[in-house]
């Protein structure tokens, strides 16, 4: 691991580092920063010669580094949560802040970072998940100096990014935790309920191949219809919508709920997982690894075997399933740590330090 004093002075060189409100009491208050990748060249071969990578950081640069990684459609901030931070980032807490250096990027597409909207639209490259996990690899490596992680964490789509880091980079991390994932390719419901939402911006009259000067409407009803088909876990539902006039309020909250996306940044985000598959990379991972899913998961159903196949490539790779239950939320249940922290604090205390 480089010395936490390079680091620091590397993080200094970063551009401007301002804090932001504290999110809650238990822990330091988060600090924002961008680093600019020159040069960035995409799996499809097209260069940009500027990707500003955006992040958040809890904690000091002398602290043990690790990385969290969010879903899709969200950013640094969509971790920042009470039922996620709030349980982990804490004194005494899993993932303390005082102990670790935590470290959230804004993935490549979202938050504060390059993305579509940013002016080019459509003639943003047409990024993937391997660009996206590139990114994020710079600005650990070049953008703060850090060498070495000793976690690296995420959900949903971030959780299909930490399987990709464990196989693009081996010896880079101590320990992988994938939530709300699974490392085989994209497909059956979880694609073609993406395929919907993409479809939906793309065959919108308003949508003018990405030349619209108002948003277009279709994909936030399509956002919903996802959303509700592939997430909040069956009897959550049940529970909260029993009768016909609850389930009525519930949709109608949801449709009537703020929404800010930009259309070309939604799709891109969305298409970005179309050709995902990590499971040719599996033999490759040689740090601990707690893939840590829901049973009641409507994207990655346990029913179809498909991770506890591909964990058995795994040199050093287990599971823990939440059972499912009225207080579980199907995909997003992960999102809930005080379901899984124990088993995470377990990995922290067992998984070998390694360095590069």
């Amino acid at each position: 691991m480089m010395p936490a004093g390079v680091r620091r002075a590397a993080i200094g060189a970063v551009l401007c580092v301002v804090a932001l409100p504290a999110f809650a009491a238990e822990y330091p208050a988060p600090k924002e920063g961008s680093y600019v990748a020159r040069d960035f060249r995409f799996h499809t071969g097209e260069v940009m010669p500027e990707v500003k990578l955006h992040y958040t950081t809890i904690g000091e640069p002398a602290g043990q580094p690790v990385l969290v990684l969010h879903g899709t459609a969200g950013s640094a901030r969509s971790m920042l949560t009470p039922a996620f931070a709030g349980e982990l980032f804490g004194a005494g807490q899993p993932l303390d802040a005082t102990k670790y250096f935590i470290i959230l990027p804004d993935a490549l597409g979202a938050g504060k970072s390059s993305k579509p909207s940013d002016g080019l639209k459509t003639k943003f490259p047409r990024y993937n998940y391997d660009d996206m996990v590139l990114a994020q690899y710079r600005l650990v490596t070049e953008g703060l100096g850090i060498r070495h992680l000793r976690l690296v964490i995420g959900n949903s789509m971030g959780g299909m990014h930490v399987w990709q880091w464990g196989s693009a980079y081996p010896d880079f991390m101590d320990a992988l935790v994938p939530m709300a994932s699974q490392p085989t390719e994209m497909s059956s419901r979880n694609w073609m309920m993406r395929r919907m939402i993409i479809d939906s911006v793309r065959n919108d009259p308003d949508w003018k191949d990405g030349n619209y000067t108002t948003q277009p409407k279709a994909f936030r009803a399509a956002a919903v219809f996802f959303a509700i088909a592939t997430n909040g876990g069956n009897l959550a539902l049940q529970k909260a919508a029993p009768t016909r006039e609850k389930a009525d309020k519930l949709l109608n909250d949801r449709l009537a709920a703020p929404f800010n996306a930009d259309a070309n940044d939604y799709l891109y985000q969305w298409d970005s997982s179309r050709d995902y598959n990590a499971a040719p990379g599996l033999e490759k991972i040689k740090a601990a690894l707690l893939a840590i899913n829901a049973a009641d998961d409507e994207r990655n159903p346990p029913e179809t075997g498909l991770l506890e196949r591909e964990l058995k490539r795994v040199k050093n790779g287990r599971l823990h399933l939440i059972p499912a239950s009225e207080d579980t939320r199907g995909h997003a249940t992960t999102g809930m740590a005080k379901l899984w922290k124990q088993q995470l604090q377990e990995l922290l205390h067992t998984a070998p330090k390694r360095t590069m």
